[in-house]
């Protein structure tokens, strides 16, 4: 499937909310937005909850997501620090596909997409244009 540099994503085991995502063959790992991130242990097993703002520049709307927690992994962020983040395992869905994907977890602030899909969700799935957007096309309703 060929995709723009930028998509709208959805993560369907969490809210029907779509996310504005940049499909970036540069980096390796995933990222999503999370703040107010608090992990905790259910029945023996790792688990985070975290609230995200799935649109960009928009902080009035979010979403609370509970998620078990798959690893931990250092990621050297785009301006070189090492950060030790959770990783979660869901699905993502673009252009009518749906397949599972590790996502780490982190603020994305000062970011302007809420949502980076790295080469390894990206990978024998999706080929990125990087001089078009949105060919899967636009948002649609919640």
């Amino acid at each position: 499937m060929a995709a723009g540099w930028r998509e709208w994503v959805r993560l369907p085991d969490f809210s029907p909310i779509q996310i504005n995502a940049k499909l970036d063959t540069g980096a390796r790992t995933s990222a999503l937005h999370a703040f107010r991130l608090r992990r905790f242990e259910r029945d023996g097993v790792r688990w985070v909850r975290f609230e995200l703002h799935p649109r960009q520049r928009n902080r009035k709307d979010s979403a609370t997501i509970e998620a078990v927690v798959f690893d931990e992994r250092k990621v050297r962020s785009s301006n070189g620090r090492e950060e030790l983040r959770p990783v979660i395992r869901t699905r993502c869905q673009l252009g009518g596909r749906t397949w599972r994907i590790e996502i780490t977890l982190t603020r994305r602030d000062n970011m302007s997409f809420r949502l980076l899909l790295g080469r390894t969700a990206l990978r024998e799935r999706v080929t990125v244009d990087s001089g078009r957007s949105y060919l899967l096309g636009g948002e649609t309703g919640q």
